[in-house]
Formats: structure tokens, sequence, C-alpha cells
């Protein structure tokens, strides 16, 4: 049997032969409201994997601990509080399964760290293994993860880890699984629906786990625009930047703030005109462009530039296109689009 995505591909390619556009979805599937017409909340389950390794030669502590780094359960809570905030309340994420891990994960090639191996790269800063990988089907099957998926015991998966595991940012599992800052993972249909794993770092901050659901958004944003036209094409607007589209810059991306010149250039003080505001009003973006600085996204602060891009996401009820007003709900349910 042919796979939805190769039947896709056929039909876009007969439709762009006959010169017109890509098929449209079929209608949108309703979506809960409140009765205020918002959208109403969701709950996502996650499975947490904590990848702490015990180091045996530094008194069986922790690697967090030997590092002093952060501490992975309360940077967890408080990126939960944070999507919760940044979403209006829809995205209410739950940690319903806890596993540390007290050993460091295997690379694809087979490879794995000894605590020592591991600290003497550190302090050298250098000799880390590679190719860094790490084997994502192990874990996979290690922990049962398709089956919790398919069983909906678990919606997600999140790690959290060390500097060098091996993980990507974000990646996506199940049938027709797409880029999610990442190549989907082979092999792994057998969820029955897409999932998400995510890779966090508690070397780093929350900002960076924002950078990270950020980076997550845009690839999930692009592929449900990717058969819109250009004019219909929000996710675009909404990613404009002074440097990619002088004088009509909007709020930008998660690199990018509306003047940045290069990349995590978010304490840009120099003025640029923009319609960043405008996103607050959706779906009515006819407001007049404004002249502001990073003054208005953070000074340069990486966890509230983050906050702040985030906040400027449609999140509504209804849709537009044939695409819901809620961008949140692709973000948490990649299964959506379509």
């Amino acid at each position: 049997m042919s796979s939805p995505n190769i039947i896709q591909s056929l039909l876009d390619f007969l439709q762009r032969l006959l010169g017109q556009g890509p098929l449209a979805p079929g209608p949108l599937p309703q979506a809960d409201e409140l009765p205020d017409g918002t959208p109403a909340p969701v709950k996502r389950k996650v499975s947490l994997l904590i990848f702490d390794p015990i180091i045996t030669t530094q008194g069986g502590r922790r690697l967090s601990h030997v590092m002093g780094w952060n501490d992975p359960n309360r940077m967890v809570a408080d990126l939960i509080m944070d999507l919760c905030e940044i979403s209006n309340g829809y995205t209410n994420f739950e940690i319903v399964e806890h596993i540390l891990v007290n050993e460091f994960p295997i690379k694809a090639d087979g490879f794995a760290y000894t605590g020592e191996e591991y600290l003497h790269c550190w302090r050298k800063g250098s000799g880390f293994h590679q190719p860094d990988a790490v084997d994502y089907e192990r874990i996979i099957s290690d922990y049962q993860l398709a089956e919790k998926v398919k069983s909906g015991a678990i919606d997600e998966v999140w790690t959290i880890g060390f500097p060098y595991a091996g993980f990507y940012e974000s990646r996506m599992a199940g049938p027709d699984a797409f880029w999610c800052n990442a190549p989907p993972i082979e092999n792994s249909q057998t969820s029955g629906r897409r999932y998400i794993i995510m890779a966090f770092n508690y070397e780093r901050g929350i900002g960076e786990m924002l950078e990270s659901m950020g980076h997550r958004a845009e690839s999930i944003l692009e592929h449900t625009y990717r058969r819109t036209s250009p004019a219909n094409n929000l996710y675009k607007r909404f990613i404009r930047t002074h440097k990619s589209h002088p004088g009509q810059a909007e709020v930008g991306t998660v690199h990018y703030a509306p003047n940045s010149r290069q990349d995590y250039e978010w304490g840009n003080s120099t003025p640029v005109q923009t319609s960043c505001r405008s996103w607050l009003k959706f779906p009515d973006l006819s407001d007049q462009p404004v002249v502001l600085d990073c003054r208005e996204w953070g000074n340069g602060d990486i966890r509230d530039h983050h906050k702040w891009w985030f906040q400027r996401m449609p999140h509504l009820a209804g849709s537009s296109n044939g695409i819901y007003n809620n961008w949140w709900a692709y973000i948490v349910d990649p299964n959506l689009v379509r």
C-alpha cells in the first residue's frame, strides 16, 4: 500500500502540472472551545527521562552535582509554567512518568562514556566521542516509548541531560513524521501516531529550553503552512525581520528579533519599524507599524525574548484558510498537521 506522503506528493505534482496549487486538505475537525469562545486548554502527558549518570570516582555523586550544574527537576517545572503562561493557559504539560537514568546513554555506534572519560574530556575541552549522535531507536525500545504513545499513556518524551549527550533539540517519531529541527526518526511507525522527543540540557538555562521549544514550533508551523499560497501564509509574515524584509519587520524568529542583524542578537538597540504589536490583536493585523528596539523584547535576555516571541503567536478559536487560528494546537500535537 502506498504511504500517505507518496499519495500526497503525486497529487501535488499533478496539480502543479495542471498549473494549480497543491490540493487543500479537507475541513478541519471542530476544536473544543470555552464558553467565551477561546480554545479549551489541553493536557499533554510527558515521559521525562533524566540522564544524570552516577560518577563512582566522585563519591557516587551524580554528574549534575559533580559539575555544579542546574537541578533538572526544577528546570522542567519552570519550563512547564512558562509554556502555560505564554500560551495563555492553553498548554498544560504534565510529567506522568519520571525516569532517572544512572548511566550515560549509548551512542548510535555503540559507544558510551564512563564517568572519568567524560570528566576528562570536559576538563580538557576536547576529545569528545565522534560521531556524537545518540541511539534513538535503542532509547525508544529500552523505555517502551512507542508502546506508551500508542496506548495513550504518554503524548511525548522529554529528555534532559548534559553537553555532548548526543541528542537533537527536538525530533519527531511515528507514522508520517516530518522534520522537527532534525530528521524524523526512522522505523518508528509502531507508535500509531506522531510524537516528539525533546532534549534539554541542565548545564544551560530555561531560556535555552524555550529556544528548543521555539525551533520545534518553527518546524511544525513551516510544515503546517507548506501548502498555503504566499498571500495567505501568515507564518511567513510572522517571522519577517528588518534584515529579511527591510521596513516590513513583524515578530521575527527564535534567533532573530525584528532588528537582529545576526543570530542570537536579541539585544540590538537599533530602532526599526515593525508590526510586531499587531499580532497581539490577531486576526486584526491592520495596526500601523511602530518604531521599536530591543527594549520591547527583553533587552537581550534570552528567556524574555523567547517568551515575548511565543506570546505573539495566534491563539484564538476558529480557523483561517483551513488552518487553526490557534497555532499552539499544532505545536503541542503534531498529529493535527495535515
